[in-house]
């Protein structure tokens, strides 16, 4: 699927985070890798993010976005929760991670893994492995 201008802003990254993820490619030796983002159900407020490295060519229901010189696949299902979302590279006391700032968010959990949206929003979505607050060790 080609890049769709239209959606190009629908998730971004800040200019640190993607550093972080060009630094990442280059270590992997995967260059012209792609960042695939997802939803799921989990995490300690219902629905948690996933982030990975993926070389391979876009799945045939993904969203093919670009932001900063980082090329983003995105199932449709999980653009639904992230739309306006933003992935930043945040260091802390414990180290450094990527947190996404998320507007459809009604509830987050303290380190910006997991969140929740309105119920109407979630229909759909299996949302059986949360595990309430604290399952993640953020104690958020």
């Amino acid at each position: 699927m080609a890049i769709n201008e239209e959606l190009q802003q629908k998730i971004t990254l800040t200019e640190r985070a993607a550093q972080e993820v060009k630094a990442l490619f280059e270590e992997q030796g995967k260059p012209e890798a792609a960042l695939r983002v997802w939803v799921a159900g989990g995490g300690c407020s219902g629905l948690q993010y996933g982030m990975a490295i993926d070389d391979a060519q876009p799945e045939e229901d993904d969203v093919v976005l670009s932001d900063q010189g980082v090329t983003i696949f995105v199932d449709q299902l999980s653009l639904k929760y992230m739309t306006g979302s933003v992935v930043d590279f945040v260091e802390d006391v414990l180290g450094g991670g990527f947190k996404i700032e998320n507007p459809n968010a009604v509830r987050s959990c303290g380190c910006g893994s997991s969140f929740s949206a309105d119920d109407e929003t979630m229909e759909g979505l299996d949302t059986s492995m949360g595990g309430g607050c604290g399952s993640c060790g953020c104690g958020g």
